[in-house]
């Protein structure tokens, strides 16, 4: 493996034909997110198949992630599109605007979210349009809130609107939200984000929700919470507690917390994510020149960079391979990033171990083959696994050793490439032990992994063939089962 670091890219009209998909899964895509802020259920569910479409012609397993749009507050429309707001100006953000189909204008428009005008009190600033324009109320006069125009420019139909500091109380789950959650198990969906989380209860109910939706399928996503809510930031541990994973959405977070706290933000989610064993995604603007240019700023090769020397598990692109003009470049300039990044990574495996505490069998095995492979000279680290849990758990300390996932459940290949430093293969797991680790050795040799004499450490659970914690480890040189 040349790259450890996964890449997630947004699909949408300028990525959702099968060539184009299939030349974007070529350049290294492993995870394809699928934005439910935009198009029907049908369009999803004809995108997902697009998606299988394009894995099976390229021979690989990618993961399908279903991002749920959540209680994205906008403005209304306006009579002429867009209006233009003077600084020093009033303004005005009325709720009951628009139910008799009134069109917003200079001085008023309508809201989506209806309750907004309850959330807010004079002196409280709003920020819309990702914070380009800020607004200050004066007043809240019944479902009119009275504002004077701060930092002022061109306003446009819907776009949203977020409160400096956070504390408005929609909803993390909205109807429709719950409604995509059923459109996404009928594809199977591996993974689902869900975005405005503030508690580990939003959580827990997305996860139920999902659950009961994917219980005709045999089907369990895992949870992704999209942190972008200045409440997340204190709930932070009981999120992840909740979830299998963190998206450091910067876009949303940046506007609640502002633009310069969200670095040393960035570096913390990761970190405690990682800690506690969780999956780590970093997004929003990480190539957003490439929208309209063949090639990234210096700026964007630096961000994408240090998300990999934070030890991020993906870096996400947006509207870059969704409705830019080069998807395809977009993604082998981030590959080539992440590999050169990686090669300046330092292993410090084994100041990792100081003051670790193995409370589980399994997850001492996981550790022991690091370990390992730390101090010999180890081509691979083999899990053959039935959930991906080894992998995932090996996964999270850095080591130069490439781990590969080995697996006869495709769901367990899918969700498992977004794991940083993780391949996986199909693999079928009998009960004859030996006969299944001379399998897992012959494909290695047939994939180009490893050639005879190598050293590889294997871990599995006993008894083979069966759901259960790993409990065994091994060393095998390579030809020993010849």
């Amino acid at each position: 493996m040349s790259r450890g670091t996964k890449i997630v890219a947004t699909i949408g009209p300028a990525s959702s034909d099968l060539p184009t998909l299939t030349r974007m899964l070529a350049a290294g895509v492993d995870v394809v997110r699928l934005n439910f802020s935009h198009g029907s259920g049908e369009a999803q569910i004809e995108r997902a198949r697009l998606v299988r479409q394009a894995a099976a012609d390229c021979g690989v397993e990618v993961a399908i992630m279903a991002d749920l749009q959540g209680p994205k507050i906008r403005v209304g429309k306006f009579e002429n599109g867009k209006v233009q707001l003077e600084k020093g100006g009033k303004f005005i953000l009325d709720a009951d605007w628009g139910s008799r189909g009134e069109l917003g204008n200079e001085e008023r428009v309508g809201l989506d979210y209806k309750l907004l005008p309850r959330d807010l009190h004079a002196g409280d600033v709003l920020l819309l349009n990702d914070g380009l324009i800020v607004l200050v109320v004066d007043r809240v006069a019944g479902n009119a809130i009275h504002t004077t125009v701060r930092i002022g420019g061109e306003l446009s139909n819907n776009k949203g609107i977020n409160r400096l500091g956070g504390g408005l109380t929609a909803p993390a789950l909205t109807s429709k939200d719950m409604e995509d959650i059923r459109t996404a198990m009928q594809f199977q969906a591996d993974y689902l984000a869900v975005s405005f989380p503030k508690c580990a209860t939003d959580m827990e109910m997305a996860r139920q929700l999902a659950n009961i939706a994917g219980e005709p399928f045999g089907h369990k996503p895992m949870l992704i919470a999209k942190i972008e809510r200045a409440e997340a930031i204190p709930a932070l541990q009981e999120i992840l507690d909740a979830s299998d994973g963190i998206m450091v959405a910067r876009g949303d977070l940046a506007v609640e917390v502002g633009n310069a706290a969200v670095p040393a933000l960035q570096k913390r989610m990761i970190k405690m994510a990682r800690a506690a064993n969780k999956l780590t995604i970093t997004a929003t603007q990480m190539m957003e020149s490439m929208v309209f240019n063949a090639v990234p700023t210096r700026a964007e090769v630096s961000d994408v960079a240090n998300a990999v020397l934070d030890g991020t598990d993906a870096v996400m692109t947006s509207a870059e391979t969704a409705t830019g003009r080069y998807p395809v470049e977009t993604v082998e300039m981030m590959a080539a990033i992440c590999v050169e990044a990686e090669k300046s990574e330092e292993c410090k495996l084994d100041a990792d171990f100081l003051n670790l505490r193995f409370t589980r069998i399994d997850q001492s095995i996981a550790l022991g083959a690091l370990f390992t492979a730390h101090h010999l000279p180890v081509k691979a680290i083999v899990a053959l696994t039935q959930s991906g849990s080894t992998a995932l758990w090996m996964s999270r300390h850095q080591i130069d050793t490439p781990i590969f996932a080995l697996t006869p459940s495709v769901a367990t290949q899918r969700k498992a490439s977004l794991f940083r430093n993780v391949r996986t293969f199909w693999l079928e797991q009998g009960s004859d032990t030996e006969h299944v680790l001379k399998a897992a050795q012959d494909l290695m040799i047939a994939n180009g992994v490893v050639n005879q004499g190598d050293m590889i450490v294997v871990t599995w659970g006993e008894p083979m063939g069966q759901s259960g914690g790993t409990n065994a480890i091994k060393i095998i040189k390579v030809g020993q089962y010849d």
